[in-house]
C-alpha cells in the first residue's frame, strides 16, 4: 500500500557525476582549469560525508593531474596513485597531526618537518624537490586513521600548514584549530607557495566562496543539504574532502 501524498517520501535531490554534490550546489559549471607542476593525491576517509561543504571534488576538478582515492589503506604510494612513483620522498604527505606551527616557531606558510615531528633543516632544498602533494581528506580522526593505515607515508616528506588567515568557512563549519582548513584552501596555500604561483591560490580561494555563496542561498529553502553536526576535532584535509 502506498503512502498517503502527504506523507510520501521526498525525491532523493540529483547528485553531480562529477563533483557528486546535489545539483542545487554544484559549481562546476564555473571551474577554471589550473595548469601546474606538482601532481595531486586526494585520500578520501569513506566515512567522510560532507557532501554539501566538502571540497576534495571540487578541488581535483580544477587539475588534470589530481587524483581522489577512496579508501582506508592502499600498500604503497604508487598504488594509491595508480603509477609508478620513483621516489616517495619527492612527495609529501600534508598531516598535521599534533604538530603546531606556532609552538615549533615555524616561519613561513608551509613547513616540512623530520622524522622527530621536528622543523626540518633546509626548507627550501627539502620543498623545492617535492613532485606530488598527499591530501587526507576526513575530520581529525579520520585523518590520523589514513595516516596509521598507511606506513609508506613515512617514506613520504611530512608538511605542516601556518596559514596566514583562519579557514573561509567561517560560522559554516567551526574548526578546533587556527591552522585547520578546508581542503581546497589547504591545497590553495601549499601548491601556491611551493610552485611559487599565487594565481592558483586566487582561482581555488575564488571557486571555493563560490560554494559557500551558493550554499547560503539555497540554505533556507532547502534545509536538508546542510551538513550534520560535526564530530568533536573536525578536520577537512580530505578534505581533503570527500566530496
Amino acid at each position: 500500500m502506498s503512502n498517503p501524498p502527504d506523507i510520501a517520501a521526498a525525491d532523493p535531490i540529483p547528485e553531480c557525476p562529477h563533483c557528486q554534490k546535489p545539483m542545487p550546489l554544484c559549481i562546476c559549471d564555473s571551474v577554471t582549469p589550473i595548469e601546474n607542476r606538482l601532481s595531486l593525491l586526494i585520500l578520501q576517509h569513506p566515512q567522510e560525508q560532507d557532501r554539501a561543504l566538502g571540497t576534495a571534488r571540487l578541488l581535483a576538478k580544477h587539475f588534470a593531474a589530481a587524483t581522489v582515492r577512496v579508501g582506508l589503506s592502499w600498500p604503497s604510494l604508487s598504488k594509491a596513485l595508480g603509477r609508478p612513483v620513483e621516489n616517495a620522498a619527492r612527495w609529501a604527505v600534508l598531516y598535521l597531526g599534533s604538530a603546531r606551527a606556532a609552538d615549533l616557531e615555524a616561519e613561513g606558510e608551509i613547513v616540512a618537518l623530520n622524522r622527530k615531528g621536528e622543523v626540518a633543516d633546509n626548507q627550501r632544498a627539502i620543498l623545492g624537490k617535492l613532485e606530488g602533494i598527499v591530501l587526507l581528506d576526513g575530520t581529525w580522526s579520520q585523518a590520523k586513521a589514513l595516516w596509521w593505515r598507511n606506513p609508506w607515508m613515512l617514506k613520504c616528506q611530512r608538511v605542516i600548514l601556518n596559514p596566514a588567515h583562519p579557514s573561509r568557512y567561517g560560522r559554516l563549519r567551526k574548526e578546533p584549530r587556527r591552522d585547520g582548513l578546508s581542503t581546497i584552501e589547504a591545497a590553495a596555500t601549499i601548491l601556491a607557495g611551493l610552485e611559487r604561483r599565487p594565481d592558483i591560490a586566487d582561482t581555488l580561494h575564488a571557486s571555493f566562496e563560490r560554494l559557500l555563496t551558493r550554499y547560503r542561498e539555497v540554505q533556507a529553502e532547502m534545509p536538508e543539504l546542510a551538513p550534520k553536526p560535526a564530530p568533536k576535532g573536525r578536520r577537512d584535509f580530505r578534505r581533503r574532502k570527500r566530496t
